[in-house]
């Protein structure tokens, strides 16, 4: 065969091909970003974490402080907590019903963002996330609050929030704290400069202001954690009453030999700085702490003492300063012993339902008398806010006021006058209506409320027509009528020397 044959059979033999057009996808992935969270730390800007935290709080500031980390173990978790500059304007309405505001995740994804079982009450005001690889994924949400590992994760979470502000109360103060077991995980940074501090005091007062009545909240309701939460309260005090400080500058500064940290709790600081309770105290250069929130006198009910010195309220009755001598106690024995007829026709003259005892005082230098309350009773503060509740219990009050004890003041002029007069006429009806005076306005003075102001009105009207030399009769209103008349006898013009 020619060699053209050849090639046609080759031809004939190849099989024949058919051209088909295919789609081949090319994926290209654009977000490969990992979650903020599962990042390093030390990865992440500030600028980052700013951002993040508008996306899941919906707010437009940045936030006061932030901390970042992951916690190994039993329990493995990531997590970022913030806390924001402003605090909610419902953040105490249906305060228990209120859950924290974290977000919960599981491997990622995300499960929850109103649980419970996070973070305590007084903490619900941080913001953030949590991202667990323990907790399980295929159960429901009922049963994940039961897990027994959210035990862990809210212990963790706990000591991470308080540590954080921890932190943030530092920055100003420039202190740091050697006792928290956590210490260890801040780096030295070596001595803060002015400008530095003065910016992280502006930063913990913005917090102090609005959440500081949460820690106050977590000092009674977490028992476990009040020593820390003890160590970031803000007050102001007689030696500091512009600038707020800690109970730890409060211990540094003390006397030597003051065994009691002093504080008085009233409406205002103003009224606080003029309280007759404070007059041997400052007069003896002690510092006293100011505290003008209602709810601060439920905080002190359940904190007793910081750093193994016990609180003392300058209101209650046994108030010590711990500085006395020999001396000063054979004086104070001897006064007693002088006063002693006197006190106890005062308490005689006095309503029996109204004062306990009457008694040589040790804490007033100027005032004539004021009246103190029993050490375990309601003091005269915690007397107005429990009446100024809209569901008050009337039973309750009545056995839970403390008993009263009117003090007077040995060295006073108008105590030793009166002393004089009661021991020449224990009958002189002049001398019994100026001691129920002293007496009701010493309630005032105290911060008590009077149950019959019109007999105290009264009264200071009688003394206003003594002073002016007006007839008793003449004019007098019905409410005075039930007053004990005056002693009798006594010409016009001699009246007003008794008065005086």
């Amino acid at each position: 065969a020619s060699v053209e044959d050849e090639e046609e059979d080759e031809e004939e033999d190849a099989p024949k091909t058919k051209t088909v057009k295919k789609t081949v996808w090319d994926w290209e992935l654009l977000n490969d970003a990992k979650a903020i969270w599962l990042r390093s730390a030390s990865d992440v800007e500030e600028e980052e974490y700013t951002k993040f935290f508008k996306a899941i709080s919906k707010d437009d500031k940045p936030p006061l402080s932030y901390t970042h980390f992951k916690a190994e173990g039993d329990v493995e978790f990531k997590s970022i907590l913030f806390i924001p500059e402003v605090a909610p304007s419902d953040m105490f309405d249906n305060y228990y019903n209120k859950a924290a505001a974290l977000k919960l995740y599981v491997r990622r994804v995300f499960i929850s963002d109103e649980f419970d079982e996070l973070l305590p009450k007084y903490l619900s005001f941080i913001k953030g996330i949590v991202d667990s690889d323990t907790l399980p994924l295929n159960v429901s949400r009922e049963t994940l609050q039961q897990h027994t590992s959210l035990k862990t994760i809210k212990k963790k979470l706990v000591r991470k929030a308080l540590d954080m502000i921890r932190k943030l109360a530092e920055e100003g103060s420039g202190a740091s704290d050697d006792d928290d077991e956590d210490a260890g995980e801040a780096a030295a940074d070596g001595e803060k400069d002015e400008d530095a501090a003065a910016a992280g005091t502006v930063k913990y007062d913005k917090f102090w202001k609005a959440f500081g009545k949460a820690i106050k909240l977590g000092i009674i309701e977490d028992a476990s954690n009040r020593t820390r939460l003890a160590k970031l309260m803000r007050f102001y005090t007689s030696k500091s009453p512009e600038k707020l400080v800690s109970l730890e500058q409060y211990v540094e500064r003390m006397k030597a030999g003051q065994k009691s940290i002093y504080y008085l709790a009233g409406e205002s600081r103003e009224a606080l700085e003029k309280s007759p309770f404070l007059e041997r105290l400052l007069a003896k250069d002690l510092e006293v702490i100011y505290f003008t929130d209602p709810i601060d006198e439920y905080t002190m009910q359940n904190l007793t003492e910081f750093d193994e010195f016990k609180f003392s309220n300058a209101s209650k009755e046994d108030l010590k300063f711990g500085d006395a001598d020999d001396k000063e106690k054979a004086r104070a024995k001897k006064t007693r012993e002088e006063f002693k007829d006197f006190t106890k026709w005062w308490k005689d003259v006095l309503p029996a339902d109204e004062v306990e005892a009457v008694k040589v005082s040790n804490r007033l230098v100027t005032t004539p008398c004021s009246v103190v309350t029993s050490k375990y009773g309601w003091s005269a503060n915690m007397e107005r806010i429990m009446k100024a509740q809209a569901l008050s219990d009337d039973s309750r009050m009545s056995y839970m006021k403390g008993k009263k004890t009117l003090e007077i003041n040995p060295d006073n002029a108008i105590m030793q006058e009166l002393r004089k007069r009661a021991d020449a006429d224990k009958s002189d009806k002049t001398v019994k209506d100026l001691v129920l005076l002293l007496f009701e306005t010493a309630m005032l003075t105290s911060g008590f409320s009077l149950e019959e102001p019109n007999t105290f009105g009264g009264r200071i009207h009688r003394m206003i027509k003594l002073g002016l030399s007006i007839d008793e009769d003449l004019g007098l209103d019905e409410d005075e009528t039930d007053l004990p008349p005056l002693e009798e006898d006594v010409d016009e013009g001699s009246r007003m020397e008794e008065v005086d």
